[in-house]
């Protein structure tokens, strides 16, 4: 659905990459990007930039591996002319609390607290929220095993504002996974 200003609208849903295995030694919600997952994450960035995906607004859980991987993404979206050249203006960044360990509903909430003159959303969360998230925008087009790490899906709401935003008013209509 497009806004009043005929823009159309796109959320991409994008599950952080690939984090080094939890240890003993500290808090799950800091634990970094493994090598793999930084390279993920660039080639995500890479792949938004060539299909003109950019973010206006990024809403971004407060974990290590959440804000390591948004970091490797807009690397990627900005890189040489070959990777899809520059990114243009830099979005907003909300790095959300609420957005690690997160349900579904509360991401749902997040994303209704959008500004409505904001066209394209990025927000880069954990499982299983971000896939039952996916789940329940779009219940027919959902994948069977909830997504996987460096895994990007856009949705394209069809109701007219975020503030309206549910179970079933965004279909899903690309998906990728990311590898670097």
């Amino acid at each position: 659905m497009t806004d009043a200003s005929g823009q159309q609208r796109m959320l991409v849903l994008l599950r952080h990459a690939k984090a080094e295995q939890p240890t003993a030694d500290g808090p799950d919600i800091e634990r970094p990007l493994s090598a793999r997952g930084r390279a993920d994450a660039a080639a995500a960035g890479a792949w938004l930039a060539r299909h003109g995906l950019l973010p206006e607004l990024v809403i971004c859980s407060a974990a290590l591996r959440t804000r390591q991987t948004w970091h490797h993404v807009e690397m990627g979206m900005t890189g040489s002319p070959a990777e899809g050249g520059p990114a243009g203006p830099f979005p907003i960044v909300r790095y959300e609390p609420d957005a690690y360990e997160a349900h579904p509903e509360d991401l749902l909430t997040l994303l209704r607290r959008v500004e409505p003159s904001i066209g394209t959303v990025l927000l880069i969360a954990h499982n299983p929220g971000i896939s039952l998230l996916s789940d329940s925008l779009d219940p027919q087009g959902a994948y069977p095993d909830g997504l996987r790490t460096s895994d990007l899906v856009r949705h394209r709401p069809t109701v007219p504002s975020w503030a309206e935003l549910g179970r079933g008013t965004a279909p899903i209509d690309l998906r990728h996974t990311a590898r670097g």
